[in-house]
């Protein structure tokens, strides 16, 4: 499907008889440098257009427009020691895609470049930047008023309105998206005709009718692809589940890759997790029932968020989800827009709010605001220890942790859990107590000391502080977040 719309695609640009900044038409030239040249100018004109690529089109003859065929092969051509394709992607800054399609047209050979748009950084070649005006190629730095429009560009640049895939006729679409799912998940009844369903995705911005031809959003391909990796570009946004034996990385037992959109695939994502994770059997009075040893509705929040909050400007990396015997570790790329000691109060921010709104509307994740309170709640009310928020240099990680009697805590543990049972009680309209405190830890009445020596040592990490200090009496003091 990928390959026979690039083909269709590459058809209808050499079909097009306005002259358009970002496409280039050779016949045999393979220059390094100048190649090099226009993918930094095309880059920047399809930026500049509001176009998602460039063009270097090879055997095309420029003015007819004529297929005459092309004997470069840019694919086995080398620079110095180094492939072509290679030497050419290193000397871009800011790195860029861009893909080389190989064609036969009317018996001819065809070649093209297909140049990802710039988003906000001009792209230059060796440390110089191109730009195309008109029917030529010239200095970027020559033109600043084409220069400053691109710097800002990125202020209008939303990942989930860029496109897909392109030039689509009606049942491509059809046979890309899964209408039906879309339909359930959004509760409307399936239509009985093509054209509401094409109007209903059309309005919910789906896809985009262009013509006769149609294109499929990101938003669109993301959430209700049927199969994921017919987007080429968006194939490595799936989610990935590795199930490692014992503790630590070194044995992988299983692993999985998502193949459908995330929303029509998200709920068989939470039953094959659920699935996978450790269970215990709890005996009622009449009944045996598996209870699993993580709260599913802590994991089906962090996944989503893992979701929404991607930065999808990183290229080849996922959200992931590591199963190991005493944790989950749920990551995704990028770091977040708040300071993590703040995720239960704040209201979250995302890079995505396009798709965070889509999948709040699908009831995939909760309201704004109450979905790592829950997962507090849940881990508190599993009495499991406190989930820990990292963040390294590109990425976010959420850790679950198994269950672990107090004593087996260290005194991080603790302090980490006393914090956000504070948060956690604040943002309820309520304050922690030591009684709240032992509550939380399952501590016998009789050794509230326990208790008392977790606040201290909370109070002296500076996470919460006393919320009357002039209060004498410690029984029934009350604590709150440092940031209240």
């Amino acid at each position: 499907m990928e390959i026979n719309n690039n083909f269709n695609q590459i058809i209808d640009l050499i079909q097009l008889r306005e002259e358009c900044e970002w496409i280039e038409f050779k016949k045999d030239n393979s220059d390094p440098q100048e190649i090099g040249e226009y993918l930094s100018a095309l880059s920047n004109s399809a930026c500049y257009y509001k176009v998602p690529y460039g063009y270097l089109i090879y055997g095309i003859e420029d003015h007819t427009r004529k297929i005459i065929g092309t004997s470069f092969k840019p694919k086995t051509e080398k620079k110095g020691n180094q492939e072509l394709e290679n030497w050419l992607a290193t000397q871009l800054n800011p790195r860029i895609d861009f893909d080389i399609l190989e064609f036969e047209l009317e018996g001819n050979r065809v070649v093209a470049f297909r140049i990802e748009a710039t988003k906000s950084t001009p792209v230059s070649f060796r440390g110089t930047p191109y730009i195309r005006i008109g029917s030529y190629k010239k200095l970027l730095d020559d033109h600043p008023e084409v220069e400053r429009k691109i710097w800002k560009r990125d202020d209008h640049y939303v990942f989930e309105k860029e496109i897909a895939l392109v030039g689509l006729n009606e049942d491509e679409v059809l046979g890309l998206i899964d209408f039906p799912n879309f339909f359930e998940l959004m509760q409307l009844p399936l239509p009985s005709n093509r054209n509401s369903i094409f109007d209903r995705l059309i309005q919910e911005k789906v896809i985009l009718r262009e013509g006769k031809k149609f294109s499929i959003s990101n938003l669109g391909a993301l959430l209700f692809a049927k199969e994921i990796d017919l987007f080429e570009k968006l194939s490595r946004k799936a989610v990935r589940v590795i199930i490692y034996q014992g503790n630590n990385r070194i044995k992988t037992k299983k692993e999985q890759i998502g193949k459908k959109g995330l929303a029509v695939g998200f709920e068989g994502l939470v039953k094959f997790l659920e699935d996978q994770l450790p269970s215990n059997e709890e005996i009622g009075k009449a009944l045996r029932k598996t209870v699993s040893m993580y709260p599913i509705l802590a994991i089906r929040e962090l996944v989503a968020n893992a979701i929404i909050h991607q930065d999808f400007s990183m290229k080849g990396v996922s959200p992931m989800i590591e199963i190991f015997e005493n944790r989950i570790e749920i990551t995704n790329p990028g770091k977040p827009l708040i300071d993590p000691l703040r995720f239960v109060d704040h209201s979250p921010q995302s890079r995505n709010e396009t798709l965070a709104r889509f999948m709040r509307r699908l009831n995939i994740c909760e309201e704004r605001g109450s979905g790592i309170d829950k997962v507090v709640f849940e881990c508190e009310y599993y009495q499991l220890p406190a989930p820990e928020f990292i963040v390294g240099d590109n990425y976010t990680r959420v850790i679950l942790y198994g269950h672990r009697a107090s004593r087996q805590m260290d005194k991080q543990d603790k302090v980490r859990a006393c914090y956000l049972h504070a948060c956690l009680k604040y943002v309820s309209g309520e304050h922690m107590t030591n009684q709240s405190l032992r509550e939380r830890f399952g501590i016998d009445e009789k050794n509230y000391p326990m208790a008392s020596r977790i606040i201290s040592d909370s109070i002296e990490s500076g996470l919460i502080k006393d919320y009357d200090p002039e209060s004498k009496s410690k029984k029934y003091a009350k604590y709150v977040p440092f940031w209240v």
